[in-house]
């Protein structure tokens, strides 16, 4: 007669990660933002200070109204040389890019890196309920894509 075994029916197992994969995990919190009225000189400065290439343009009342870029400031640069002006008279304002396209905080990596190839965009504001709250990068995306190299992404 032979051996018979029965070890019940198998639970299902719930694929958990143990790295986060949230967006608001690997978002930068701590901004260097900047104000409509600033000088195009003063935000090159801060760029080269901070080491950023970009970052958020906030009104009186903290409220995102625009996002600033090396690529404004080339644009600047471009045309002072062009109509022979200088550079210290611009402001924010007239460079930025006005719509802004943002991301909810509690979304997952996977959905933001969907949403930079889509849109080709290098950095993108995080929002929770209106409120800009960081800014992730697609760097921060290769970063948190590399924390979770060992793991299944299904």
């Amino acid at each position: 007669m032979g051996i018979k075994s029965f070890q019940g029916a198998r639970e299902t197992v719930k694929k958990e990660y143990s790295a986060p994969i949230m967006v608001e995990d690997y978002m930068t919190k701590k901004l260097v933002t900047f104000k409509p009225e600033q000088s195009i000189l003063e935000v090159m400065e801060l760029f080269t200070k901070y080491n950023i290439s970009g970052g958020p343009v906030m009104d009186d009342n903290n409220f995102l109204v625009g996002i600033i870029s090396e690529a404004d400031c080339m644009k600047t640069i471009s045309e002072s040389r062009y109509f022979n002006m200088p550079i210290l008279d611009k402001n924010v304002e007239k460079y930025m890019t006005k719509n802004v396209e943002t991301i909810p905080h509690d979304i997952s990596i996977f959905d933001a890196a969907g949403i930079f190839h889509k849109n080709n965009r290098r950095r993108l504001p995080v929002l929770q309920n209106g409120i800009l709250v960081g800014q992730i990068s697609r760097k921060d995306i290769v970063i948190a894509a590399l924390k979770l190299s060992g793991q299944n992404w299904k």
